[in-house]
C-alpha cells in the first residue's frame, strides 16, 4: 500500500517534545555511522499524526529543514569544543603556512588536507543537496538507503579483514613518519623531537592523519558525497573510505569527525537565511531547546565513539542499519 501524500503544512510550528526528540536524535545519529538524515525522515513517518505533518522535508511550508539546520550547527559546535586542542593546532598551522608559503609540519599539512577533502562534498552539496532532499527525503528511499549504508559498513570491514592492513605506527621522536604503501605515494611529515611520553594519543593520531597522501584524502573526502542521500551516514561513509585506504578504526573515526566539522558548519551558515525566516513563526524556543539537546548529545556521542573505535569495529552499526532500514521499509509501505 502506498503511504498517503503528506499535505502542505497549514500551521508551521514545531512543538517542544518534537524539538527535544529530534535534537537528541540528530546529536547521536550524526556521529554514529547510522545516518542522521535517514532517521530524521523515518522517525516522524513512523510516529505519524502531527509529527508526520510538522517534521516533513517535502511538505510545502514545513519549517523542519530550517530546524535541522540549527541542530546541525549545534552538532558542529560540539565537535569544535571536543576537538578544540586539535582545531587550535590545525588553524594555527593553516595560518602559519599561508604566511610562510610552505608546509613543513604535521599540523600544517593536516590543515590543507582537511581543506582539500572538503572541496568535493562542498561542490556536490551546492549542486545536488536541494534536489536530493526534496526528491528522496521520504520514508521509502530513506529506508532503502539505510540498508545500503549497512551493506557499505559491512563491506568495508570485510575488505579490511581480507587486506590484512594494520594500523600505522606512532611517529618516533625526532624522526619522520612515512605513510604506508596503501595510502598512495609516500609522504613524510616531520615529528618533533620530544619525549615519547609527552606525545598524547590525539597528537600521534593527527600525525598519522597528516601523513596521508593527497589522493587518499580526496578519496575519503569524496565519500562524504554519499551522505547527501537520506539514509547514508556521513561518518559511516568517511570511515569506510578511510578503512579502505589503510587507516585504523581509531584514525578513520577521528578523521571523519574532524572532516565533518567544517562541512556541517558551512552548510549551516549557507542556510542561515532559511533559519532566520522562521523567527516570526514561533520557532525560536523549540530551535534553541533542540539545539542545546543536539549539542549535548553530540558531545557525549563523540566522546564515546572516540573510545569505542580504539578497539571495536563498524559491524554492530552495519547490522543495526540493515535491520532498521528493513523495518522502516515494511512499516512505511504496509502501514
Amino acid at each position: 500500500m502506498t503511504p498517503p501524500t503528506v499535505p502542505a503544512v497549514t500551521d508551521p510550528r514545531l512543538t517542544y517534545p518534537e524539538a527535544i526528540v529530534i535534537g537528541l536524535l540528530q546529536g547521536v545519529t550524526e556521529l554514529f555511522p547510522v545516518s542522521s538524515l535517514g532517521h530524521s525522515v523515518l522517525v516522524p513517518a513512523i510516529v505519524g499524526g502531527r509529527w508526520a505533518r510538522d517534521l516533513s522535508l517535502t511538505a510545502e511550508g514545513s519549517p523542519y529543514l530550517a530546524f535541522l539546520v540549527a541542530v546541525h550547527v549545534a552538532t558542529a559546535i560540539a565537535l569544535v569544543v571536543y576537538f578544540r586542542r586539535d582545531w587550535l593546532r590545525i588553524v594555527a598551522g593553516l595560518a602559519t603556512t599561508i604566511r610562510a608559503r610552505s608546509v613543513t609540519t604535521a599540523d600544517q599539512r593536516l590543515a590543507w588536507l582537511l581543506v582539500a577533502a572538503t572541496v568535493p562534498v562542498g561542490i556536490a552539496g551546492l549542486a545536488l543537496d536541494h534536489t536530493l532532499r526534496t526528491s528522496l527525503g521520504k520514508p521509502v528511499p530513506a529506508s532503502v538507503f539505510l540498508m545500503v549504508n549497512g551493506l557499505l559498513l559491512a563491506a568495508a570491514e570485510r575488505l579490511r579483514r581480507r587486506s590484512g592492513v594494520e594500523a600505522a605506527p606512532v611517529p618516533s621522536p625526532g624522526r619522520v613518519y612515512v605513510a604506508a604503501a596503501t595510502a598512495g605515494e609516500p609522504v613524510t611529515v616531520a615529528a618533533p623531537a620530544v619525549p615519547a611520553a609527552t606525545v598524547d594519543a590525539a597528537v600521534a593520531s593527527d600525525r598519522r592523519l597528516a601523513a596521508q597522501s593527497r589522493a587518499q584524502v580526496l578519496f575519503i573526502g569524496c565519500a562524504q558525497i554519499l551522505a547527501l542521500l537520506p539514509g547514508i551516514s556521513r561518518s559511516g561513509a568517511t570511515m569506510a573510505a578511510g578503512l579502505r585506504r589503510g587507516l585504523s578504526h581509531e584514525d578513520a573515526a577521528r578523521f571523519a569527525f574532524l572532516l565533518a566539522t567544517p562541512v556541517i558548519m558551512a552548510a549551516g551558515v549557507l542556510k542561515l537565511p532559511e533559519l532566520a525566516a522562521t523567527a516570526g513563526q514561533g520557532l525560536l524556543g523549540p530551535v534553541l531547546v533542540g539545539g542545546v539537546v543536539a549539542g549535548a548529545a553530540a558531545y557525549l556521542s563523540v566522546r564515546f565513539l572516540t573510545r569505542y573505535f580504539e578497539t571495536r569495529t563498524l559491524n554492530p552499526f552495519a547490522v543495526y542499519c540493515l535491520v532498521a532500514g528493513a523495518a522502516g521499509l515494511v512499516w512505511t509501505t504496509l502501514a
